[in-house]
């Protein structure tokens, strides 16, 4: 049976591209003029931590209505699930939301951003209570009203219009008909768009619109875009909500200031000590696997750091280290199983080449077994404690019918970081490691069975 050949380069390749990632996903890229930073690829320090890790803010909201008594408790669930959705839409998972209904109070409290200096925590605050109603105006008047609110708006995204970034707005069948209405009879007027009393964009309508697609422009930026379509995803309140300004604090971290660096050493020993371990039993094998270690817990960082463009830095907990400590382990087991099964390929006597082939060919079924099912755990995981209107959701939605909508973001975040961490091992420990292995083996100086594995006069 003829394989397919493994260039000698490819090991090279890619090493250089996976101590890039594992650079740049750890350590960004950003450059300094004078004082100002300016961040190209987001790092590790830009990774936004829970509260458990960084502390964070603690608010109290309070319906802003003349007969606060007649708010029922249905509708305090209902803000309540629409501040837990603005908050996940952020990639802020790690938060505590309590419902006093005694006394119509809904109490957030959720992490600090991971850019600390500019965190302005009423801004933040103000952002979470903004009722986030979305209305279609004749002209500037905010009282003309065309469309309004969920009935007329089915869904927001962001795109870019001129190079500049716009937040996309598709509208209901009911919002599809009255916009053609109104957009024919107003050629050459404006329309205005408003989120609450702030106005957001006047555009002049050119021609009727029938296509039930509308552009929200402005002076944003890429990640204001996104701000502002997650913010009109998330829903509108039932009723506008107030902050206690008074009752506003700062929460400290539960596991202390010195917590951080103190697991981030005992995490980089325990690194350390697994590729020693691994280099010592498997030789040449081990180096490999280490190497695509490094690259899985690269890849899981940086789409936890926003290291990928239009990507937010998500939350990452006590919970979702735990997920990526555990998907080390499971890439560690896959490495392992696969340089056991090509030892037992050389005590049946075959040379490299076939042992290595072999090796990865019987190692497969059970790595793919192992790592499919950790998957399936993830999603589920995401699906039944995430957002009630994600994909992962939507996928499980009959588990969601039987036990009830349920958003924890420790447990999102354990997840997501498993989800994450055991995807790059598929990536690094199946596809890099088999790659790297087969073409360092074509060279001379590495044709010794004794570093695969096998007897030294293999």
């Amino acid at each position: 049976m003829k394989t397919k050949k493994t260039s000698k380069l490819t090991f090279f390749i890619i090493f250089i591209l996976i101590m890039a990632l594992a650079y740049t996903a750890f350590f960004g890229i950003e450059d300094y003029y004078g004082d100002i930073r300016q961040l190209y690829v987001k790092g590790a320090n830009d990774i936004r931590w829970g509260i458990d890790i960084k502390g964070g803010v603690e608010a109290i909201f309070k319906p802003e209505v003349d007969d606060v008594d007649s708010i029922s408790a249905e509708k305090m669930d209902a803000a309540k699930t629409v501040i837990s959705l603005r908050l996940v839409n952020r990639n802020i998972t790690d938060y505590e939301i309590y419902v006093d209904y005694s006394n119509h109070q809904i109490i957030v409290r959720f992490p600090w951003s991971a850019d600390q200096s500019d965190f302005d925590p009423q801004a933040e605050v103000d952002k979470l209570g903004a009722s986030a109603l979305v209305t279609f105006c004749r002209n500037q008047d905010n009282t003309d009203v065309i469309l309004s609110g969920s009935d007329d708006i089915e869904s927001a995204s962001t795109t870019y219009q001129d190079n500049e970034p716009v937040v996309q707005l598709k509208l209901t069948e009911q919002g599809k008909a009255k916009f053609a209405a109104a957009t024919a009879e107003m050629i050459g007027q404006t329309i205005s768009i408003w989120l609450d009393d702030d106005m957001k964009s006047a555009p002049t309508v050119n021609t009727a619109i029938t296509d039930g697609i509308a552009i929200i422009s402005g002076k944003f930026t890429a990640d204001s875009a996104i701000e502002l379509a997650n913010t009109i995803n998330a829903g509108t309140l039932p009723f506008k909500l107030t902050v206690d300004n008074e009752k506003l604090q700062i929460i400290s971290a539960t596991l202390g200031e010195q917590a951080l660096g103190v697991m981030i050493i005992a995490g980089s020993i325990a690194f350390g000590l697994v590729c020693l371990l691994m280099i010592l039993r498997y030789r040449l094998h081990g180096v490999i696997a280490s190497i695509a270690l490094l690259g899985q817990l690269a890849g899981t960082i940086a789409c936890i750091s926003g290291f990928f463009p239009n990507a937010q830095s998500f939350t990452l907990t006590v919970p979702g280290i735990a997920g990526i400590i555990l998907s080390v382990g499971v890439g560690v087991d896959c490495n392992v199983i696969a340089a056991e099964r090509i030892r037992d390929e050389f005590r049946k006597g075959k040379t490299i080449d076939g042992a290595i082939d072999s090796g990865f060919k019987n190692s497969l079924s059970a790595i793919i077994d192992g790592n499919v099912t950790i998957v399936l755990v993830s999603l589920v995981l995401m699906g039944c404690f995430g957002p009630s209107d994600g994909i992962m959701a939507k996928l499980f939605f009959i588990i969601g019918k039987i036990f009830g909508a349920s958003i924890s973001g420790s447990i999102y975040a354990f997840g997501y970081t498993l989800l994450i961490g055991v995807i790059f091992n598929l990536i690094m420990g199946v596809l890099a490691s088999k790659y790297m292995l087969k073409s360092i083996s074509k060279l001379k100086v590495f044709r010794h069975p004794a570093l695969y594995g096998g007897k030294k006069n293999g």
